[in-house]
């Protein structure tokens, strides 16, 4: 029994030193790759960082996740920096534009649907499962609904997490070459000045209560859509400006950027390993695709093209306010496109998956 015991006690120190080496290793991995990135002058270089240095310990047989509370306190940041970025705005630019927003939402989902009758008609993946994997946005959304609609929540997983990377990147690039000039890209916007206790003390609380409000009565991306609302009533009603420190923002995209990419786990890619060619393929289609929708908006609307561009891109709603905050883009026109295609998605997913899955 003293050896048993012993061997416990003996494990687990080996167990615990084993996980914080990870942490160490992903941090120490995390932060090159982030100051690379951030020297080239990559857009979202805090969060692409930290995410290539999670897949690659994902894949690499890592036992280390992020808590899922880490990741919806990180996404109620995200939430209170919109609300504190634009409040009425959004509406504003929906009430007056909204034939034109619709019309390009609604062509947005169509592209997706287009893609996964494809990919159930040609590809080798079952169709509820290839139909949810290429719903666009709200992949954290889509992974959770898919589980209850009998498909296979694992590679619906890879196929909207993997989407969500290759879009962000590709973001970036198309933002850096759009933003590059003589003088260099576009400085990232500084959220605060001088640092305020009350305002701080405000956006922890809102993240708090709208996070778990968000969480507790399973909101589709509640946990960022909540805190914005909340945010934007706290400022407006209550004259309480929300604080968003560059510590507390770099903390959350670097929690964000850990949390997609320690998803992609060697036993997941291998599980989806004859499928990830067609994944790339289909994600490279709707993105193409999806540019076609930003041609439109620059034809009809006055705004300029990397505005149109990320305010039609199909990844997730935090990944690109992130992007979008460190550039000069109209932020309510794209904050405003991606918000009300993230209701349409919620809304359309499984009729459209149900559809594509029966006539593919």
């Amino acid at each position: 029994m003293a050896g048993a015991g012993d061997r416990t006690g003996a494990g687990r120190p080996r167990g615990w030193a084993g996980k914080l080496a990870q942490w160490a290793g992903l941090l120490a991995l995390s932060g090159a790759a982030t100051l690379g990135l951030a020297w080239i002058g990559l857009p979202a270089a805090w969060l692409i960082g930290p995410m290539i240095g999670a897949i690659a310990f994902g894949v690499g047989g890592a036992s280390i996740r992020v808590p899922p509370s880490g990741f919806t306190m990180a996404q109620a940041i995200i939430g209170c920096l919109v609300a504190h970025a634009v409040t009425s705005s959004i509406l504003l630019s929906i009430a007056r534009n909204w034939p034109l927003m619709l019309g390009t939402v609604g062509l947005t989902v169509m592209v997706s649907g287009i893609v996964g009758w494809l990919f159930v008609r040609y590809g080798s993946l079952p169709g509820t499962t290839a139909a949810w994997g290429v719903s666009p946005g709200a992949a954290s959304a889509m992974v959770a609904m898919a589980g209850q609609h009998g498909a296979d929540a694992r590679l619906v997983a890879v196929m909207q997490y993997l989407r969500v990377v290759l879009v962000v990147l590709s973001a970036s690039l198309v933002t850096h070459a759009l933003t590059a000039g003589p003088q260099g890209p576009v400085p990232a916007a500084a959220p605060v000045e001088t640092l305020d206790p009350a305002g701080l003390a405000a956006t922890l609380l809102v993240a708090l209560v709208g996070g778990w409000i968000g969480h507790r009565f399973r909101i589709p991306s509640g946990a960022l859509l909540v805190p914005m609302v909340l945010g934007a009533l706290v400022q407006t009603g209550a004259g309480i400006s929300l604080q968003l420190p560059h510590m507390l923002l770099t903390v959350t995209y670097t929690v964000i950027g850990w949390s997609i990419g320690l998803r992609f786990t060697r036993e997941v890619l291998g599980h989806a390993f004859r499928a990830v060619p067609q994944m790339l393929l289909s994600t490279a289609l709707m993105i193409a695709l999806c540019s076609l929708s930003a041609w439109m908006l620059v034809t009809l609307l006055p705004t300029d093209p990397l505005t149109a561009f990320l305010a039609t891109s199909p990844g997730g709603l935090d990944s690109v306010v992130v992007i979008a905050l460190g550039t000069g883009v109209d932020l309510p026109l794209v904050l405003a496109l991606q918000t009300l295609r993230l209701f349409v998605v919620v809304l359309c997913g499984p009729p459209l998956a149900r559809l594509i899955a029966r006539y593919a």
